[in-house]
């Protein structure tokens, strides 16, 4: 339980960060922007950088891994109660004048996301020495559980209860402006609860004392040991690329939706529709990838994330001119399982795989080795490092491409807001009256042309439509030319990298003995 504990109190940081803010943003942002904050995710990805020096520095009075948690905790309890003072303001602040303040804004949460991958690091090892031998495989069950519940806490549910429609539907007989909780006030709650339990663990739980010490050169001499294989290279090398193909479908469909008038509410009910659906549909996954060879199982899901992406941009292309229907609800719904069904059926195959190849009988070769060639280390760190590079670099080949799709996707959508052509009442404009053309490209620009009376002129596929202030849902609509073209091109970009290059080395891989993921003296 203690596992399942600090795994989920990572997932509250991570989902709001990964999930939920991006949503928050889009009101104050332009895509390029959103783009920015998109590198706050990075040293998840990136942990592997500092991991040696986690595993070999810590005190033996406090203990191995209490010696990073504690304080690791305490400083994202405190980071997070500070950021709730002024979350929303920040927000607001970030997307004023060009949004120029965004790289402060992305700061803070890129450190907050710094403390959690630190963490992470040692609970990982943490759970290596809490569990028997027999047990260890439960160290991934712990993970998975603690980290999606605690991401679905801060993504799903925050998205639902923080939309003031989503509220006023569902749990009020008067309507307010508000959810039923802001993002200020659920950091500050989560920062005390990070806070209540570091003091519980400080003093209600006695680590086991080692005389285990690893020297950071060392662990780093694996880590290069493992990364000179050429079946390791080639194995980065895929994961860097295989994502490209789903990166428009993943971070820019559902930010589209909400444009083209689809609700924070609807939004909101779809994904907790498809969480179940996701963990069921996960067993089967997990069976499947046992049943058959999991990179074989991970091709044909590489295929059907293809086919979401396509399916996901006809589906944005569709949207009702009046508005959302119930049929087209149950659309998006379909479309958002089938999405996130083929991310699953990846994502767990590719960990089946990535399993098999860090065996600790892997590890014990590893060990072998480095006690006859190089220096002696600990099985559980050498066989850490070998299945975190690949846990890592595939994390990164998800986060790395995200910052310039996002940036492709403003670059290609031309918008110029256009003065209105006769005067209108004063007293119905929301804004400063628009007096003279600009680019309305930028989600805070947009609103100062609708609300100052003006009209958005939307190059899209080389023509042009005159959208008045009087049809906000028709301008919303219209705002799609970069995120059709973009996601196309990471759709041909997949297809063709997949069938020349990933496919078949991955499965010239998958048929490797597993000598050939050892170290060996050359």
């Amino acid at each position: 339980m203690l596992l399942v504990l600090l795994y989920f109190l990572q997932g509250i940081p991570m989902g709001l960060a990964a999930g939920s803010v991006p949503f928050l943003l889009k009101n104050y942002m332009s895509y390029s922007q959103i783009g920015v904050y998109s590198l706050a995710s990075y040293p998840y990805s990136l942990k592997l950088l500092w991991s040696p020096i986690v595993d070999a520095v810590w005190s033996p009075k406090v203990g191995r891994r209490k010696s990073w948690i504690l304080p690791i905790q305490m400083f994202s309890g405190l980071s997070m109660i500070w950021l709730g003072s002024g979350a929303q303001k920040m927000m607001e602040e970030a997307g004023a004048n060009g949004g120029a303040g965004i790289w402060g804004f992305t700061g803070w949460w890129f450190a907050l996301v710094f403390l959690c991958a630190t963490q992470d690091i040692a609970v990982d090892g943490w759970a290596l020495t809490l569990l028997s031998p027999s047990n260890l495989s439960y160290a991934s069950t712990a993970q998975t559980v603690g980290l999606t519940a605690g991401q679905f806490l801060s993504y799903t549910v925050f998205l639902a209860l923080s939309s003031p429609d989503f509220a006023n539907k569902y749990f009020r007989a008067v309507p307010q402006e508000t959810g039923l909780f802001t993002l200020d006030g659920y950091l500050i709650f989560w920062g005390w609860a990070y806070l209540v339990v570091t003091l519980g663990l400080a003093f209600l739980k006695r680590e086991d004392r080692t005389k285990e010490k690893d020297s950071i050169l060392d662990v780093y001499k694996v880590m290069g040991g493992i990364l000179k294989l050429r079946n390791v290279q080639i194995f980065i090398v895929i994961h860097l690329i295989a994502k490209i193909g789903f990166q428009a479908n993943d971070a820019v469909t559902n930010l589209k939706l909400l444009d083209k008038g689809f609700s924070q509410e609807d939004l909101a009910l779809t994904v907790l529709i498809d969480f179940p659906f996701e963990i069921m549909l996960g067993y089967y996954a997990g069976m499947w990838s046992e049943k058959y060879q999991p990179v074989r199982v991970w091709c044909w899901a590489f295929v059907g994330r293809l086919a979401a992406a396509v399916f996901a941009q006809v589906v944005v292309m569709a949207f009702p001119a009046g508005g959302t229907t119930t049929p087209y609800l149950l659309t998006v719904i379909v479309e958002h399982v089938f999405s996130t069904f083929m991310s699953t059926v990846m994502f767990v195959a590719i960990s089946a795989f990535h399993a098999k190849i860090a065996d600790p009988a892997i590890g014990g070769t590893y060990m072998t080795l480095l006690a006859t060639y190089v220096l002696p280390i600990s099985l559980s760190i050498a066989t850490r490092q070998c299945a975190n590079i690949f846990h890592s670099v595939s994390n990164l080949g998800g986060t790395f491409p995200r910052f310039f799709i996002l940036k492709f996707v403003d670059a290609f959508t031309v918008a110029t807001c256009q003065p209105p052509t006769t005067s209108p009442k004063l007293d119905t404009l929301k804004g400063d009256l628009i007096t003279q053309p600009f680019s309305c490209v930028v989600e805070a620009e947009k609103h100062r042309c609708i609300d100052g009376g003006g009209a958005c002129n939307i190059s899209q596929d080389g023509m042009s439509r005159i959208h008045s202030h009087l049809f906000i849902d028709t301008f919303a609509n219209e705002t799609t030319t970069g995120y059709y073209l973009v996601n196309v091109m990471c759709v041909l970009v997949g297809a063709v990298t997949f069938w020349l290059f990933i496919r078949p080395q991955a499965l010239k891989l998958q048929k490797l003995p597993l000598r050939a993921w050892r170290i060996s003296d050359n």
